[in-house]
């Protein structure tokens, strides 16, 4: 059968309480959090942190600890977020490299996020993509548009990215591209030959519709409250869990089984802990 990688991002920078009550924050509530992902079919778990007012951070303690903390839990692959909060200097967000995770999303290039905007420039993705190079971390080439794609095709040619290449393609952030059918199988059109990828679709509707999309074009897909907090049209869900058990469901109703952890470090060659 052929295998379904999903991603789960349990919390987001951007997203709050007042969006989702059931937002994981502290290192304890983000191990639940991964526990239940995994038990419920995510194999690899996208890592944001906030501190203790409840604010984004990319300190590398408050990393330290949400990572020991799931660590003591679950198997669960872990990658953390490069791409930190909106304003975030480049420097502060490659701090949690440092701990040596066995993936780390990598931004592509500069995008739109709402009515702020997040830079990445080329530069800026050499240096991130060398230093995950050095770590032995696997990246995840996060595309938010159809030019990210071209660019990290430099990377690749310049030898700062090694294969096996994942992507992840990044849809409906507003101001953004828009999530549809057409979009993403252009974006995967663009891809590099043999490379795995994993649609992020921001929103409730786009969410959902990703996952028949991915299941249409053989990739990945990725759930949680970093990208939508609702399961129907105005109901909330109630977990991260709740999200990737929907997805799974679809997967193997599309005749997919399930990757576990150990299966993915295994396709994408990570470093395992």
């Amino acid at each position: 059968m052929r295998k379904m990688v999903l991603t789960c991002a349990i919390s987001g920078a951007e997203t709050t309480r007042e969006h989702n009550p059931n937002l994981p924050i502290t290192a304890s509530e983000l191990a639940d959090a991964a526990t239940e992902a995994r038990d419920a079919g995510a194999s690899i778990l996208h890592l944001h942190v906030r501190d203790k007012a409840g604010n984004p951070t990319q300190d590398v303690e408050v990393f330290r600890e949400a990572i020991e903390a799931i660590r003591a839990k679950t198997d669960i692959i872990i990658e953390v977020t490069t791409g930190g909060a909106v304003g975030m200097p480049l420097k502060e967000r490659l701090q949690p490299l440092q701990l040596k995770p066995e993936m780390a999303s990598l931004d592509c290039g500069t995008t739109n996020f709402g009515n702020d905007y997040i830079v990445n420039t080329l530069p800026m993705m050499r240096q991130a993509a060398k230093e995950m190079k050095k770590q032995g971390i696997r990246p995840t080439l996060e595309c938010f548009d159809i030019s990210h794609i071209d660019a990290s095709k430099i990377l690749i040619k310049e030898g700062l990215i090694e294969p096996p290449f994942h992507y992840g393609l990044v849809l409906g952030v507003p101001a953004g591209v828009n999530y549809d059918a057409d979009t993403l199988a252009f974006f995967v059109n663009r891809l590099p030959t043999d490379s795995y990828w994993t649609v992020i679709a921001i929103g409730g509707k786009a969410s959902l519709y990703a996952n028949y999309g991915a299941i249409a074009l053989n990739g990945y897909i990725r759930q949680g409250f970093e990208d939508n907090v609702y399961y129907s049209k105005g109901v909330l869900a109630t977990s991260n869990a709740q999200l990737i058990e929907r997805s799974a469901n679809i997967a193997r109703d599309g005749g997919f089984e399930i990757a576990t952890p150990d299966e993915v470090r295994k396709l994408f060659k990570l470093k395992k802990p």
